[in-house]
């Protein structure tokens, strides 16, 4: 079977010769390993038909002979540079217009490609070449729900340990050694641990000077990468109590959350996912404190298509991942997200995340 099938029509759907993969998701997928992205260029061009093609840095050859990659390959070295093996690759493999993953290639090798072959038209495809990750394998699925397990195991442990009076950074610490300790292979991302006000940025970084105090809002956004796939899960706590009108927030947000996962299913929109979660949120009296969309696709990158947002159109099918994550902030005191990782099934959806969603105080 060739692997590159799938490839190979994307590129003749959109009328190109050839498709070329640097290291992220795409190329993850494909070869089932992964390389850094640092100033030593490695692409792969896969053409319309024949041998795909290579320029790979020389000190990575030992480490690209496990893909059993089918083509030439054309190596270089830091003291002589690339250039030359682009020109090779050009050489060998004549092109007229090209498609590249246009959120992952970086412009020093874009304009590499462009310079060793005169003329060569390239193209943005990346919407096309992500979307073949868009429907998940029963694989894939399988190793995502053991990155969630994980991620779920280490926030139990680490809840249980959490008290007043410590850092948002001793917490992150608690959690990181909990993640690899259960199984994690890398963070899918920094975690987010953040506590009072600080809970009211979506995007928060913890904090090594700030006790956290009775009545705080707790939240911990993070997840386990494991075998290529992340996890990507949030959950809102409240230490010693939680205040009465931040019980309310709690609730609303966790209405939002359950509508979510009540319209979602085979042949309705993006769009309609997240009208639902925000409509709820809408006819709260917090409507004032929405911030975001409601979720983003979850695979080999922790955000990727479909986007759950009002005005995408795009309908969601069988197979897909993504999260359902309604959030609400009001600036200086509190922030309440609840994020699940879901699936989509021809009836419904079935949420991949399994940890409790009910109002909790822990220390």
């Amino acid at each position: 079977m060739d692997r590159y099938s799938a490839l190979r029509q994307t590129a003749r759907q959109l009328g190109v010769d050839a498709i070329a993969l640097v290291p992220g998701p795409n190329f993850e997928r494909l070869y089932n390993k992964s390389f850094h992205s640092h100033e030593r260029p490695l692409v792969i061009v896969v053409p319309v038909e024949g041998a795909p093609a290579a320029v790979v840095p020389n000190l990575e050859l030992k480490s690209f002979e496990p893909l059993g990659f089918e083509g030439v390959v054309f190596d270089w070295r830091d003291q002589v540079g690339y250039s030359g093996a682009f020109e090779a690759l050009a050489g060998h493999l004549p092109l007229r217009r090209l498609a590249v993953e246009g959120q992952v290639m970086r412009v020093f090798v874009h304009q590499a490609l462009a310079s060793a072959n005169p003329g060569l038209e390239i193209v943005d495809a990346e919407r096309e070449i992500s979307g073949l990750r868009l429907v998940k394998t029963p694989e894939e699925i399988s190793i995502l729900e053991e990155a969630i397990r994980i991620s779920e195991t280490a926030l139990s442990e680490t809840v249980a340990q959490v008290r007043a009076g410590q850092t948002e950074r001793q917490v992150e610490n608690l959690l990181t050694m909990a993640l690899f300790r259960n199984g994690a292979e890398e963070h899918a991302f920094g975690p987010i641990v953040a506590a009072g006000d600080n809970s009211a940025k979506p995007h928060a970084h913890s904090r090594a000077d700030y006790a956290i105090q009775p009545g705080d809002a707790l939240l911990f956004d993070f997840g386990a990468k494991f075998g290529g796939l992340n996890a990507d899960i949030t959950r809102t706590f409240f230490v010693g109590h939680a205040p009465e009108e931040a019980a309310e927030l709690y609730q609303t947000v966790l209405a939002a959350n359950l509508r979510g996962h009540e319209v979602t299913r085979a042949g309705v929109t993006a769009h309609e996912v997240d009208d639902a979660c925000t409509t709820v949120l809408e006819n709260s009296k917090f409507a004032d404190l929405i911030r975001h969309k409601t979720g983003h696709g979850l695979g080999r990158a922790v955000h990727e298509a479909p986007q759950v947002m009002r005005g995408n159109p795009e309908k969601l099918d069988s197979g897909m991942v993504f999260t359902i994550e309604p959030g609400l902030y009001r600036a200086g005191s509190i922030g309440v997200r609840i994020e699940d990782d879901v699936l989509v099934t021809d009836t419904g959806c079935r949420s991949l995340t399994t940890y409790p969603k009910n109002l909790t105080v822990i220390g």
